[in-house]
């Protein structure tokens, strides 16, 4: 089922945007997030002290996710719906290699907010609120999650402390030429289309679109292509931890499943073993 439902209280936004009518309609500024995490390709170890995962040595990549919200800012500014899109990480010197990645797959240009040290989504969401604030974007897409945490909560953190529309798990995005976006979700009934006023936050799901293949002309255009380099402090924002891990633990190895010859066996296993019934 299709359920339609539009936001009709206009967000206060508290950052002048880069929205700005054109004769295709509206054209702006899109910020896109990205996040540097283990290729998820990667068999995941943790550490032996089990404070986290290993990531010394193993193969980094762009968040999933992330890559999707980067194709769908450089699809709209082909449609002529952007004027500019910006990829922004927050990272060590190392995530440079994934704002590469987002400038050859199209994005104008990057900005790198250095930080070594793991931020949770809260402080996540204070930098890059920062940054739209710095660039006057007129829309923020983000990956609905990262695929190290999973933790699904940076897009509607941001979206809440700019005070702008939101529309998460985003499967089509169509931008209107008065100002507003058409955002198709998919949820547990059907599909979801809202309708939120420009600036917003979108959060993309797998089915938004699939990421093109930077092709070699393109990867070598990136390497001349500026990147930014800003610290936390020089954002005034603060980001001192409020949650700390306490264990990193393997999952358990499932044990192997056995064979039986009948439905009546079946039941007397899981009423008696697997305690199910």
């Amino acid at each position: 089922a299709n359920v339609k439902m539009s936001m009709k209280e206009e967000a206060c936004s508290v950052v002048k945007t880069g929205v700005s009518r054109s004769r295709q309609g509206f054209a702006m500024r899109v910020l896109v997030g990205i996040k540097r995490v283990i290729d998820y390709a990667v068999k995941i170890r943790v550490k032996p002290d089990k404070s986290g995962v290993e990531t010394a040595n193993v193969k980094m990549s762009m968040n999933p996710f992330c890559e999707i919200a980067v194709e769908e800012a450089v699809r709209l500014k082909e449609a002529k719906h952007a004027s500019e899109v910006v990829a922004v990480t927050v990272g060590p010197k190392a995530s440079q290699e994934q704002l590469r990645t987002a400038l050859a797959m199209g994005a104008d240009r990057a900005i790198h907010v250095l930080h070594d040290d793991p931020l949770e989504p809260l402080s996540v969401a204070k930098v890059l609120g920062k940054v739209a604030e710095k660039e006057e974007a007129g829309l923020i897409m983000l990956g609905k999650q990262a695929i190290d945490g999973d933790n699904n909560q940076t897009g509607q953190i941001l979206a809440g402390l700019l005070d702008w529309p939101q529309s998460t798990f985003a499967s089509k995005v169509e931008i209107g030429k008065d100002g507003t976006a058409q955002i198709t979700r998919e949820i547990d009934g059907g599909l979801q289309t809202l309708s939120v006023k420009l600036p917003a936050v979108v959060t993309a799901d797998l089915r938004l679109n699939v990421p093109r293949y930077a092709t070699l002309p393109n990867i070598m255009k990136a390497k001349k292509k500026k990147i930014e380099q800003l610290g936390v402090a020089d954002l005034g924002v603060e980001v001192t931890p409020r949650i700390s891990i306490v264990e990193v633990n393997d999952p358990p190895v499932r044990e192997g499943g056995v064979t039986v010859e009948s439905v009546d066996e079946l039941v007397t296993k899981l009423k008696d073993e697997a305690g199910v019934l």
